[in-house]
């Protein structure tokens, strides 16, 4: 099979679908992977460490989409992308379509299949692929958030873990999942009040268990997250549901209640996010405010340790990878119903039922 990795398009995006030491697995495999000049860059690879894992270095993203027969990429394909994707082709990336209309509908007419990161699942129903990301993000919520406290970023101006005879910042965190357990770590650690919130009794107990002192969990329902909201000086969105779009949690009215300069970043923007004022932001212009809070709603925070984040992200998928060039996607999703559960679309249909739901649109079965 050949396997194509572009460069990535999307503002200030840094990562990469594949480090070289995948191209030698691919290669060793008897795959051909082809690599568009200058995709690592961001990431710290040259076209010479590509080059001396047996891939073929070629001139630009057309050239990618017009022979590969899979592209494997990091963000959604951008519209410029989507104009190169054909019929019969698999793009394998992370997608987010119900966040997305027009990546939807323009996809629907690529003729192509997509297999999104976010939506594989592994046989304890977690999510392998999504996992790293949401580890990195988790972390950069919090060291982004202690940022715009300051008051040059039109903050606060507090110090999330105060100092002594002064009190740390009041951190809530919504979600007690990967991202917020990875956000919990960090805020903890760097002396913050924590509040985690969630409806899973069972994660709260564990979460209650494993975390520090400083670290407090409750049930979240409307009431409780509201008088949380009027004590919070950073708020991270951490809120999930595979491959839909995140609840609302808060409403433009509860920020009413908020301080003036308090934080607000929702790790969640790219499924709509859990708070109802937020939009997708860039690294270039990531804050804005509404009603005196400050709002981060970057979509693709981990690109911006792009290295890290490309080597986290390469060790999840590269063995469904190996599986989906050796066997074939469909193949490959009989064996495995978890990377099934990846196909959101397949030839001009909606093979992913959260994605049907979100749109209106005709669900078909997937045909393996």
């Amino acid at each position: 099979m050949v396997i194509g990795v572009p460069r990535e398009i999307k503002s200030d995006e840094y990562r990469v679908g594949l480090v070289p030491a995948g191209a030698v697995a691919l290669k060793k495999a008897g795959h051909q992977v082809l690599v568009e000049t200058q995709a690592g860059s961001g990431s710290g690879f040259a076209d010479d460490d590509y080059a001396a894992a047996a891939a073929t270095i070629v001139g630009g993203a057309r050239e990618v989409f017009a022979k590969a027969d899979l592209v494997l990429k990091v963000k959604e394909p951008q519209s410029a992308e989507l104009a190169l994707i054909r019929p019969g082709q698999t793009v394998f990336t992370y997608f987010h379509f119900a966040a997305e209309k027009d990546l939807t509908f323009g996809f629907l007419k690529t003729g192509a299949t997509a297999i999104a990161y976010e939506t594989v699942e592994d046989r304890l129903g977690r999510l392998p692929l999504l996992m790293p990301m949401s580890e990195v993000a988790g972390k950069m919520s919090v060291q982004e958030g202690a940022k715009y406290l300051e008051r040059p970023m039109m903050g606060r101006g507090i110090l999330l873990g105060g100092v002594p005879g002064v009190e740390p910042a009041h951190v809530l965190i919504l979600g007690g999942g990967v991202v917020g357990t990875n956000a919990a770590k960090v805020a903890a650690g760097l002396g913050a009040r924590v509040v985690i919130m969630d409806v899973n009794l069972d994660r709260l107990r564990y979460l209650s268990d494993v975390m520090p002192a400083n670290v407090q969990t409750l049930y979240s329902d409307p009431v409780m997250i509201r008088a949380q909201l009027a004590q919070a000086d950073l708020v991270i969105g951490a809120v999930l549901i595979p491959g839909a779009r995140c609840p609302v949690l808060v409403p433009r009215e509860y920020l009413s209640d908020m301080k003036p300069g308090s934080v607000i970043v929702d790790v969640g923007v790219d499924q709509g996010g859990c708070c109802e004022t937020i939009r997708p932001t860039t690294h270039a212009e990531p804050t804005y405010i509404v009603e005196g809070v400050v709002h981060y709603g970057v979509t693709n925070m981990p690109g911006a340790v792009g290295r890290t984040s490309t080597f986290a992200l390469t060790n999840a998928t590269l063995p469904y990878l190996l599986r989906i060039a050796a066997k074939g996607w469909k193949a490959a999703c009989k064996e495995d119903p978890g990377l099934a559960l990846g196909v959101n679309i397949d030839a001009g249909r909606v093979t992913y039922k959260p994605v049907a739901d979100c749109f209106g649109l005709p669900l078909t079965s997937l045909a393996l």
